[in-house]
């Protein structure tokens, strides 16, 4: 994920979009996205939950040339307006209620100035791949990890699985995670539930069409003026 071929196309997008303003990233980790774009000239802010993630970007930028919030993105806020706010890597699925998830678009909305746009990174729910009585759908099997999501149809939840080989012997680490999944209408309705339009939605960074066949989403709101 932080390879040039990744996140080249990446930064560009959002760096189009911020134009001469700025940009605050919700839920910005150790910076994977946020300290290039500052590095293509892009003021950046963000917010973020971990401690322990904001300490290692930290350890990459000052805090004056990228200033970190610690707390939720879904109500931290930060000084000043935004041309762009941004959340990548499905990181929204953080958030496991509905109520949290319009809470982020929502406070998106607060940090914009008119005109501004919110722009999310989202994989489309692998369902279809879901035979009747299945719950399980695999996403990586190879020698060294074995990832599958397991979903809750009724709550909108996946627990994504990761069994890691150590490289000692046969062992392997087991971690998971849960997330909420949701769809593009959703979203969209989010969005309106905040006063932000769709302006465009792409199935990737480069901007290929979406598709009913598209694995993931890059969509825009924007800020009407």
């Amino acid at each position: 994920m932080s390879s040039a071929a990744v996140l080249g196309p990446t930064v560009a997008f959002l760096a189009e979009l911020a134009g001469d303003g700025r940009a605050l990233e919700f839920a910005i980790g150790t910076g994977r996205v946020g300290v290039p774009l500052r590095e293509r000239g892009v003021p950046v802010v963000g917010i973020e939950l971990s401690e322990h993630m904001a300490a290692v970007l930290r350890r990459k930028v000052d805090e004056e040339t990228l200033p970190v919030a610690v707390g939720d993105m879904a109500t931290t806020v930060v000084p000043g307006q935004f041309t762009l706010v941004y959340l990548v890597y499905n990181t929204i699925t953080n958030l496991l209620t509905q109520d949290e998830q319009v809470e982020c678009f929502r406070n998106a909305a607060r940090h914009l100035a008119p005109g501004g746009r919110f722009v999310i990174e989202l994989g489309v729910p692998p369902l279809r791949f879901l035979p009747p009585g299945q719950v399980a759908v695999p996403f990586d099997v190879s020698e060294q990890h074995l990832g599958f999501d397991t979903f809750d149809l009724v709550e909108q939840v996946l627990v994504s699985h990761h069994f890691t080989h150590d490289g000692e012997d046969s062992r392997y680490r087991r971690d998971s995670s849960r997330h909420r999944y949701a769809w593009p209408a959703e979203l969209d309705l989010m969005a309106r539930i905040a006063g932000l339009e769709l302006e465009r939605r792409v199935a990737d960074w480069d901007g290929a069409p979406f598709t009913q066949d598209s694995a993931k989403h890059i969509s825009v709101w924007r800020k009407p003026v």
